[in-house]
């Protein structure tokens, strides 16, 4: 399993855009091929603070979504929304073991 929680802070004022531009990426990103979970949350004391939680089968996978159109497109619409750079942070799978996702 690959999982990475991508911590994004966005500006204020971009928030509704933001959220509209992240659930068409998400939306299409749940439907590729390896990709486990892709949910989007929100930061309840601060609506500026998201973490995209991404999880994927293997890193093939991981990889593979980089080079879809949808998430070129969310990156580039959102990338002047951020109030600064998204950071990814990786994490190794503990429990429930990858054959029971």
């Amino acid at each position: 399993m690959n999982i990475v929680l991508v911590h994004v802070h966005v500006k204020p004022e971009m928030l509704d855009a933001f959220k509209q531009a992240t659930i068409e990426n998400a939306s299409q990103s749940a439907k590729e091929e390896g990709v486990e979970r892709f949910d989007v949350i929100q930061q309840n004391d601060d609506p500026t603070r998201f973490i995209l939680v991404e999880v994927y089968k293997t890193d093939k996978a991981s990889f593979a979504h980089k080079e879809n159109a949808h998430y070129a497109k969310w990156r580039d619409t959102v990338a002047e929304m951020m109030a600064e750079p998204r950071q990814g942070i990786k994490y190794n799978n503990i429990y429930p073991k990858d054959s029971d996702w």
